[in-house]
């Protein structure tokens, strides 16, 4: 399967730089690039790439609502989003997901890891660092949480809960299938199921249920 990217930033050269990276691999092709906000909004809207990297300062719109539009809690059929930029603000982080983004990437990450998070959000993995992620979603602890995602009617079941905490912890799915001694596609089954119980739509909400719902309470901070 090829795997169709929009590329948004306001710098030229980094557009330039994130297409020459990503067209050269086999499985990404680059369908769009574009400079402005509303631009990659409509552009998205029209083309459906399977994964958009939104740079967060643009002119128009910024990336954070642009994510808001194309994967926000009230879009219906939400497209994957990944936030590149520059900032490691914690403000950035929380909102970008808050928005719908799949993750948050950083300009410096290097080459290796644009490829990788254009792969993990097909995938549906986790697209922000394990350190940037522990740290951010600590922030959810003890925050109020919507009744429906707090206490779900049906219960998690103890391996459910082992694969929770995991992925709350920042780890990607190989990781967790390393660690608890399952296979892959159970991993997925395991955190697909928990989704369906606390009405998550993807692991970074799950992630944030878990830290929100006290699971984590026993977890160092990072």
């Amino acid at each position: 399967m090829t795997i169709r990217v929009l590329i948004a930033d306001d710098q030229e050269m980094v557009r330039m730089g994130f297409r020459m990276i990503l067209a050269a691999q086999d499985d990404i092709e680059v369908v769009a690039d574009v400079a402005d906000g509303i631009t990659a909004v409509s552009k998205a809207r029209e083309l459906r790439p399977d994964v958009c990297l939104l740079d967060i300062r643009m002119p128009g719109l910024d990336g954070l609502e642009v994510a808001r539009q194309l994967a926000g809690p009230d879009v219906a059929d939400p497209l994957k989003v990944v936030v590149v930029t520059t900032f490691d603000l914690d403000e950035y982080v929380h909102t970008a997901l808050r928005n719908g983004a799949s993750g948050f990437l950083l300009k410096d990450a290097g080459p290796a890891l644009l490829i990788e998070a254009v792969r993990a959000a097909v995938r549906g993995d986790a697209l922000v660092s394990p350190q940037i992620t522990v740290r951010l979603l600590k922030h959810f602890e003890g925050k109020p949480a919507r009744k429906a995602v707090d206490q779900p009617a049906d219960p998690l079941t103890a391996r459910e809960l082992d694969v929770v905490k995991a992925a709350a912890r920042g780890l990607t799915n190989t990781e967790i299938g390393d660690e608890l001694y399952l296979s892959l596609s159970t991993v997925k089954t395991h955190l697909a199921s928990v989704q369906g119980k606390i009405g998550a739509r993807n692991r970074v909400e799950t992630a944030a249920w878990a830290w929100r719902s006290g699971l984590m309470d026993d977890t160092p901070a990072p």
